[in-house]
């Protein structure tokens, strides 16, 4: 009997940014894994930066390979935060990903994600278009999690993500704390389902929160480096959305922006269902 073999797909989240141990990252996949079952073979493919195409052309032809009996898929935060977000291509990618790991058998993990507009705490009118496209990525990610039987975590909300004490100096990834919650409840979830048979993470943390000071440095280095790449690439759009949000306010139609986008999410799980039917003959 070969050990049980867990493979993280996914951006930073996965890769464990916000949860440093020694020289590199270790987070919520890492915890996990610890808990799964002895032994366990953990391998995180997870890259910082990654969207559903980078989940679907690199690191899923790497993982199947593996073949791995338990794989976890966290994606599409990076996606909202591109110019390029379309929500159609997301579901298509994210449809033919499940369905892959589904047909060699494997237990599939996902998640919805909370708001990056909110996280950050940005001005309501750049904040609504975010938050309406990560409304719509988890829209996505909970419609297809239950056609293909994952093992899904609602993380888009609760009070403990409230919690500043649950997320690092930038406010967007957990540190910590926030991982090992992230473990904990994906653990109680594989435990429900028979899956887990090792001991839950400990939700207390293992190291000191970094120092404030550790923070703003933190922040003044390589967080500034991670905003600088965002804006590049979002702020124009952002700009662009935010001047239709406020009028759209003005005018009393804010409702006809949420109204298209359900009508594209709808039309994209629509085309999946249509492209899943068998030819007539």
């Amino acid at each position: 009997m070969r050990p049980l073999r867990f493979v993280a797909l996914g951006d930073s989240l996965t890769e464990g940014v916000g949860d440093p141990v020694g020289e590199s990252w270790r987070g919520w996949a890492a915890l996990l894994a610890g808990g799964l079952d002895e032994p366990v073979e953990f391998v995180n493919l997870a890259v910082s930066g990654a969207q559903t195409r980078d989940v679907l052309e690199r690191q899923t032809p790497a993982a199947l390979a593996l073949r791995p009996d338990v794989v976890s898929v966290v994606i599409g935060v990076n996606d909202t935060l591109r110019c390029t977000f379309d929500i159609h291509a997301v579901a298509a990618r994210l449809d033919k990903v499940y369905a892959a790991f589904r047909d060699q058998d494997a237990v599939l993990l996902t998640a919805c994600l909370p708001d990056p507009g909110a996280m950050l705490g940005l001005p309501g009118a750049l904040a609504r278009p975010l938050a309406r496209r990560q409304r719509a990525v988890n829209t996505v990610v909970h419609a297809l999690s239950e056609r293909y039987e994952a093992v899904h975590l609602h993380a888009a909300e609760g009070a403990w993500l409230m919690d500043r004490a649950m997320w690092s100096a930038d406010r967007l990834h957990p540190g910590e704390r926030g991982h090992r919650q992230l473990a904990l409840r994906f653990h109680a979830l594989l435990t429900q389902e028979g899956i887990a048979a090792g001991a839950a993470p400990s939700a207390e943390p293992e190291f000191p929160a970094p120092t404030r000071s550790a923070s703003l440095w933190w922040l003044a280095t390589a967080g500034t480096g991670w905003v600088a790449r965002r804006c590049t690439d979002l702020l124009p759009q952002l700009l662009t959305l935010a001047a239709a949000e406020v009028r759209h306010r003005a005018r009393g139609t804010s409702a006809r922006l949420d109204l298209s986008a359900s009508h594209a999410v709808a039309s994209a799980l629509a085309a999946l269902s249509v492209a899943e039917q068998p030819d007539v003959a």
